[in-house]
Order: C-alpha cells, then sequence, then structure tokens
C-alpha cells in the first residue's frame, strides 16, 4: 500500500526498544544480586529507580536511562509516523527520514549504554530530533 515503507522504521524502533529492555535487565538483576543484604527481608520490597540510582554502578544505570529516553522522543515518531502513514506520505523522503531517525536512536542508545560522553550524546540526540521535526513538518503541510 503507499505510504506504508515508515512502517518498517516504526518496527524497527519498536524492536530496538525491547532489545534496550533486555541489554538493561540482564545487567541491572545481576547488579542488585551483588547488593549487601543488610536491609532486612523486605529490603526489595517497592523499589524504584530513584532508590537503585545511588545502589548501582552509573554503567548498570545507563541503559536504564536509555530505556527510559526510548519512552520520550520516539513517541512523537510513533505518532507522526502513523500520520504520514495513514494519508500515504510515509514513502520516499520521509521513509528515509524516518530509518535515518531510528539509526540514530540506535546509535545514541550504543553510546549512552557503553561510552556516555553527554557532549557526542547531545548531538547524537539533536540529529536525531531534527529528523523528527522535519517528519512533523512534513506532516503538518500535507495535514493543514
Amino acid at each position: 500500500m503507499i505510504g506504508m515503507e515508515i512502517l518498517k522504521p516504526v518496527v524497527a524502533l519498536l524492536a530496538w526498544t525491547m532489545i534496550m529492555w533486555v541489554w538493561m535487565y540482564a545487567t541491572r538483576i545481576p547488579a542488585i544480586g551483588k547488593l549487601p543484604k543488610d536491609g532486612g527481608p523486605d529490603a526489595d520490597v517497592g523499589w524504584t529507580g530513584a532508590k537503585l540510582e545511588g545502589l548501582l554502578p552509573p554503567s548498570v544505570q545507563w541503559k536504564a536511562h536509555n530505556y527510559n529516553h526510548l519512552h520520550e522522543a520516539p513517541t512523537l515518531f510513533y505518532a507522526v509516523a502513523l500520520v504520514l502513514a495513514v494519508i500515504g506520505q510515509g514513502d520516499g523522503l520521509n521513509a528515509t527520514l524516518a530509518w535515518v531517525y531510528v539509526g540514530l536512536r540506535v546509535v545514541h542508545s550504543i553510546w549512552q549504554a557503553t561510552v556516555n560522553k553527554v557532549a557526542v550524546r547531545f548531538l547524537l540526540f539533536a540529529l536525531s530530533s531534527l529528523a523528527l521535526l522535519i517528519l512533523i513538518v512534513h506532516a503538518a503541510l500535507a495535514v493543514f
């Protein structure tokens, strides 16, 4: 169908989000298991990510931070991609921009989860945001 090519990068980013979910728990669960057990039998009841910030090594938490980030700006990407697909504008340049967005988000994830130097991370985020902004402008021009 016309305009549906943009759904491929949508599914790719959804899949990447779940890869980050697995990576997060593959590092977080062993790190939690290494925490001191001196807090009593209910020491781990009701934990939140905020409590884990002070308990787990930063390199473990970076995966969790990125997983959370994949539920922020990408929600706009999902919405604009669906709008573009529905109105038949999800092919060509818009599909290419969507792949650029997804590629930059994947690189951003890997960078944040491993090296996490903020200047590079911000550049990757800014470039992906630019691709997203262009997609939103394209959708606005087509809809209005």
